[in-house]
């Protein structure tokens, strides 16, 4: 299986090996509001024609936005035409290798913060909070199989989890969480089999059952049919 966001986000970070699109890259994103093109090739010292063929190749791979506007502040007939302006945009870039989501294990920690401090028990907080990212990811990447486990590999590959069969058995190759899960093993582990066991009963894999597993290489959970 490919997944289809990791090599988006590695095509973002290779249009940013080119010295002239990193450095445009820069120039955009250090300014206080959106720059035009002539901004933007003043600001490096390249030619206009050139600034303008790589901030489009930025925005292309989504690293920049665009706005239109009138520079003069002025309005009505003879104001001229709007200016394409370009500036930094909002999505985040990170590639790891191997696939890291501390993203993930950061909203569900924050997320069980919020319900502890409502008054839920820590332990039950934790659960809710896997469960209910689980409820997040789904929403984001809808089954595309008709088999059930497939649609279940499917989202731990995406994730990030790299999925193998191994005697009738999915074992886990890769832990997302691994620095935090080394060094706070204890709170990370029980909440990841949470939420990989939210995943199998939201995508209706009543036939798997996921169980912790030892630590001494990929994840901690392996699920056996």
């Amino acid at each position: 299986m490919t997944d289809d966001g990791f090599e988006a986000r590695v095509s973002k970070v290779g249009a940013l090996t080119d010295p002239i699109r990193r450095a445009l890259y820069h120039f955009v994103t250090y300014q206080p509001g959106a720059v035009s093109r002539d901004q933007a090739a003043a600001g490096i010292d390249v030619p206009r024609h050139t600034a303008k063929f790589h901030l489009d190749k930025l925005v292309d791979e989504g690293l920049l936005v665009t706005e239109f506007k009138r520079l003069t502040g002025r309005s009505g007939p003879g104001a001229g035409r709007p200016a394409k302006l370009y500036r930094r945009a909002r999505s985040e870039v990170n590639v790891t290798l191997p696939r890291r989501r501390y993203d993930l294990a950061g909203h569900v920690l924050a997320d069980a913060a919020s319900r502890a401090l409502a008054g839920v028990s820590m332990e039950a907080a934790l659960r809710e909070a896997a469960a209910n990212a689980a409820d997040v990811v789904l929403e984001s990447w809808p089954p595309e199989h008709a088999d059930a486990t497939e649609n279940l590999c499917d989202a731990l590959d995406k994730l990030g989890y790299e999925p193998r069969d191994v005697r009738e058995a999915i074992a886990l190759g890769n832990c997302p969480f691994r620095q935090l899960s080394d060094d706070h093993e204890a709170l990370i582990c029980p909440v990841n089999l949470d939420f990989i066991r939210a995943l199998a009963r939201r995508l209706h894999c009543d036939e798997h059952r996921a169980t912790s597993v030892s630590r001494s290489s990929g994840c901690c959970v392996r699920i056996e049919s």
